[in-house]
């Protein structure tokens, strides 16, 4: 018999085990291309970005040969940095660009235009890449970026469409970075997007972009965004063709280029389900790409809960209904909210929807370490959780049309916090069903 005074542990330990499968120290070295690959006279060069990028440069440095030669630059999100002695580390704003990610951005671009076919360009690239590589094409300031950026993370716009505009106005992205360089190409990939094709995680520097300009503008006009002119310029001058479009699949660029997955949402996910299994729980995983509004999505799994509790379809308790992706928030048209990211959003509308239905407990948390702009993973929701809220006088509804979910969390002391995980495979979910 399954205790419900562990259903908490539970959740964490999976949470953990989901992390822990997507750790760079863990999954980086195998990767590693033999130092020889590179000629006697040549140079290795290690560039990245992401919320990953310190461990993954660790990683590197770890498993790399002290007589072969080794240097770059990596940049991470402030306080995510990691010590290290031959590659730079620099950190820099995200989700938001900033001029230290813009200067460590043309530094980058420099070095890798300096290699030659005898070099090797390893490339390290994770989740939140794309803000950290702020170098705009001339044209489109760092402001012009940061505006733009703003709006499309605030517009409800999925991560890819948000991806699609940054790499028309950028210098790096899309493709460019490979299509700088003369040198071989390694690109070592943690996905933390739907669907994990290269050319979406950290808007694919080393990809090929199958998108246009015109697909920018047409996402931009979708929104509605509120577009700086600058950007529409360049989208505009993109369109009519008097500007490169970014390299595309097929393109030579990327004969010499090799983009890999090392890790994923749903590696991930398998490994949740492993550790619950161990538990003596089945777990079923319903996907790894989940996305929609997140109150929306938490809606859909509810309905999945009283399904099972009601009938015993299409799960039988105990259950641990596991799930990845990346939901969104959309914020009214002034943008003003509450606090709380995605994941305790979703979390807020499942405990309204389950109403306090017994034995059902859940934890939702972004595998970053990070939910939002927020220092909190994410929370977890318990049976009792509404009852706990009303007698501290509460009114969840209001906090979730409000976007303030981590207030209600905070506040039942149910906000998960583990500070920056190095990692990101996206958000997990899992509702456990006793």
């Amino acid at each position: 018999m399954i205790e419900h005074k562990y259903a908490r542990k539970h959740l964490l330990d999976s949470f953990g085990a989901a992390v822990s499968a997507a750790d760079p120290l863990r999954i980086v070295p195998s990767h590693l291309p033999p130092h020889r690959r590179v000629a006697p006279a040549g140079r290795t060069l290690v560039v990245g970005a992401g919320k990953a990028a310190a461990a993954m440069a660790l990683a590197v440095e770890n498993h790399w040969p002290e007589n072969a030669g080794l240097d770059g630059i990596v940049l991470t999100r402030y306080g995510h940095g990691l010590p290290l002695d031959r590659i730079e580390m620099v950190e820099a704003g995200h989700p938001l660009p900033d001029e230290q990610g813009e200067q460590a951005a043309r530094a980058i671009l420099a070095q890798v235009k300096e290699l030659g076919p005898d070099d090797l360009l390893l490339c390290l690239l994770s989740g939140g890449g794309s803000s950290l590589l702020s170098l705009p094409v001339e044209g489109v300031s760092l402001k012009d970026l940061r505006n733009v950026t703003w709006e499309l993370l605030g517009c409800g716009a999925a991560i890819q469409e948000i991806n699609i505009v940054r790499k028309h106005i950028s210098a790096i992205l899309g493709g460019r970075l490979a299509a700088a360089c003369r040198a071989p190409v390694l690109a070592l990939i943690i996905s933390d997007v739907t669907g994990d094709d290269p050319t979406h995680v950290g808007s694919g520097p080393c990809a090929p972009d199958p998108t246009t300009y015109a697909d920018a503008l047409a996402i931009l006009e979708h929104y509605r965004v509120n577009t700086p002119d600058a950007v529409m310029k360049i989208l505009q001058m993109g369109e009519r063709g008097e500007l490169n479009e970014t390299p595309k699949p097929g393109d030579a660029t990327f004969h010499h280029v090799e983009n890999r997955v090392i890790a994923s949402a749903h590696n991930s996910l398998l490994a949740a389900a492993e550790y619950f299994s161990g538990q003596g729980i089945p777990a079923v995983i319903l996907g790894d790409s989940v996305t929609g509004e997140a109150r929306d999505v938490a809606k859909v799994f509810s309905a999945l809960v009283r399904e099972s509790r009601r009938y015993g379809q299409p799960w039988e308790a105990p259950v641990a209904l596991i799930s990845g992706g990346e939901t969104t928030v959309t914020l009214g048209k002034n943008g003003i909210a509450g606090r709380g990211g995605r994941n305790t959003e979703f979390l807020l509308s499942l405990s309204i929807e389950l109403a306090g239905a017994e034995d059902t407990y859940a934890l939702a948390c972004d595998t970053d370490g990070m939910d939002g702009t927020e220092n909190n993973a994410g929370a977890m929701a318990s049976p009792d959780s509404l009852r706990r809220a009303r007698h501290k006088g509460i009114n969840a509804g209001a906090l979730l049309a409000g976007h303030d979910s981590y207030a209600f969390f905070q506040q039942l002391d149910d906000l998960v916090v583990t500070g920056p995980t190095r990692t990101n495979v996206n958000d997990y979910r899992v509702i456990l069903l006793l």
